[in-house]
């Protein structure tokens, strides 16, 4: 990590932001549309086929998850992954309310929430396509 002084040097040229994080899935369309209604994110990208595409936005816009379905690269299996090899993490202010808004929706629960020792509330689900998702209540946010 870099420290504060070294950050100071770099210049807005040399800075790094990270735009996207991207899933090899098998059903982006119906993803996007179970993160739109579910998880609030908006598609800011949709292409067409054969892989079908999408940029999904959270937020502040600062990070997009892009979905596609590239079928000349294997697709990974997200139900064997364990969460904490790889998630995608939602900051939330009631993991119980979102809990049970989700498991109506059809995703699938990984065990109860359970609190950190730094006070953190967390919460593992599954999305219909086996994604691991948490749902973290920071006990000190992370982020501004």
């Amino acid at each position: 990590m870099c420290g504060g002084e070294e950050r100071k040097r770099m210049s807005d040229e040399q800075a790094l932001r990270l735009e996207h994080v991207a899933l090899n899935v098998s059903d982006p369309v119906g993803m996007a549309r179970w993160y739109g209604e579910h998880l609030g994110l908006r598609a800011v990208v949709e292409g067409a086929a054969p892989a079908y595409g999408r940029f999904l936005a959270a937020g502040g816009d600062h990070v997009l998850l892009e979905i596609y379905a590239n079928g000349e690269a294997p697709r990974p299996d997200y139900w064997a992954w364990d969460a904490r090899q790889f998630h995608l993490a939602f900051v939330v202010e009631d993991v119980q309310a979102v809990r049970r808004r989700l498991l109506a929706a059809g995703a699938k629960a990984e065990g109860e929430a359970t609190v950190t020792a730094g006070g953190d509330e967390v919460l593992v689900l599954r999305d219909p396509w086996g994604v691991p998702l948490q749902f973290v209540r920071r006990a000190r946010p992370l982020l501004k």
